[in-house]
Parts: C-alpha cells; structure tokens; sequence
C-alpha cells in the first residue's frame, strides 16, 4: 500500500496570516513541517497543498513537492482530498497540520502502522494523556473517548467523559493515569474513506462542537486512535508560540 502525506498550506489565516511562512529558528514553519515529514520511515512521498503562489515558490526552493489547490476549500481536510482524489496510486493519505513544526516522525508512523494493521480502520489519528487538570476544561484541547482496542467513540472540546468519582478525576501522574486522552490533530484515511467523507452534509455534532471529524462517526466511519507518550507537539496559533517552538529547538540542539 502507497502512503502519501499531504500538507495543507493557506496563506489567510485571522489569527495568523501567513503563518506558514513565519520564520523559525532561521527555517519556514513549511519547511520544518515537511522535513519532519520526510523523516517517517512509512511515507513514500509528502506533498504541501496550497492555494496561495508564496507558500508554493518556498516548497519548491527548499525542494519540496507541492500541489495548488483551489482558494474555495472550506478546510484542511478538503485541501487534502483534492489532492487525493489526483493522486491515484496511494491507497493511504495522510492530514499532516501544517502548524506542527515539531511533530516527531514516529508518531507520524505509529498512525500508519495502525491503519496498516487493523483492517476495521477507516481512519487513524493519535491521542495522549492529559497532563495537568487545565487541559481537561481547555476548549483548545479535543478530548477523546476510547474504546475498546482504541476505537474512538466520540470527539468533544468540553471534559469527557465525566467523572462522578473525584479520585478519579484528580489523577494526573507522570505515566498518564487519569480519564482524560488528549487529540492530536493527524488523521491517516483510507483514501476512498477521505472522499466519501468530504461529500457528506454537516452533522449537529459537529456543527456544536465545531470538529468536523464528528461527521464521519456519525456515518459509521470507523476510526481508531494510537496512543503516543513523550513531548507534545506545540501547535503555532501566535506569534508567542513561535518563541516557544524556538525554546524547545534550542533546548535540544534540533536544526
């Protein structure tokens, strides 16, 4: 099976126009995305879907793939079927964010493997421990709940599942032991899965929570989570975050 990693790359963001060229550590947040990429051992090839011309010419000068896409894409996920729908040959694509500099290879590969491995899954993606209490109240932080073997049963920003025992809810150790699983935002597909998912209408749920991935659980899409350990990615909204990532490149000596 031909595993293909897409990054989705627009230039308008509210927050953060431009964001995918800001600068870091004297690299394009494009550019550390797509070598982090390029590191996991179970892509065949990584493409950065973009519908903006500045995005494209910074792939192609630091040698990357890149593909442009129509401005009219309402989000990441139908920038990445597009380029899915193009792309014949790869019977798996990924959604790799194009705001995760620091995104570790391994975990891009442990969502492959599971696909790979479990023929039930329609989709895969990644989840961890919460790590502090916050996380769990925090709208920012997608919680996830699991079931058995990792099938995913639900998406919310709001703290699932509820805890009516107290004890339980205050456990949050080094190792991860409390309720609490923390999204990721990579999502490996089947690739028909991905084109058949884009084509359904909205759903309530995901219209309430504003998590698109709620629409294919509601279609019976089957989707099941690896649980990942170690340092978090840092997704780069601000201007702040960018200190941050540069913090952690410096800490530990990364280009």
């Amino acid at each position: 099976m031909k595993v293909l990693g897409i990054i989705p790359a627009r230039y308008m963001s509210s927050r953060f126009p431009g964001k995918p060229l800001a600068m870091i550590a004297g690299r394009s947040m494009i550019e550390r995305v797509c070598r982090q990429a390029g590191k996991a051992t179970t892509l065949d090839d990584v493409i950065v879907a973009t519908d903006d011309e500045r995005i494209a010419a910074c792939v192609r000068d630091f040698g990357g793939n890149v593909m442009m896409t129509a401005a009219e894409c309402p989000t990441g996920t139908n920038r990445t079927a597009l380029v899915a729908e193009a792309m014949e040959d790869y019977d798996i694509v990924l959604n790799i964010q194009g705001d995760e500099p620091l995104l570790e290879p391994e975990h891009i590969d442990s969502a492959v493997r599971l696909i790979k491995q479990t023929p039930e899954a329609d989709i895969t993606t990644l989840v961890r421990p919460a790590r502090y209490p916050a996380e769990a109240d925090d709208y920012n932080c997608v919680k996830v709940v699991l079931g058995t073997g990792g099938r995913i049963l639900y998406f919310s920003r709001g703290r699932v599942p509820y805890c009516r025992d107290k004890d339980l809810q205050s456990k949050f150790t080094p190792g991860g032991e409390n309720p609490y699983r923390i999204h990721i935002g990579l999502y490996v597909y089947r690739r028909k899965k991905l084109l058949q998912m884009v084509s359904l209408p909205t759903v309530m749920a995901e219209r309430c929570e504003g998590l698109e991935q709620l629409r294919a659980l509601d279609a019976g899409i089957t989707m099941y989570a690896a649980q990942i350990s170690g340092t978090a990615s840092i997704g780069v909204d601000t201007t702040d975050d960018i200190m941050l990532v540069e913090k952690v490149i410096k800490q530990h000596g990364l280009e």
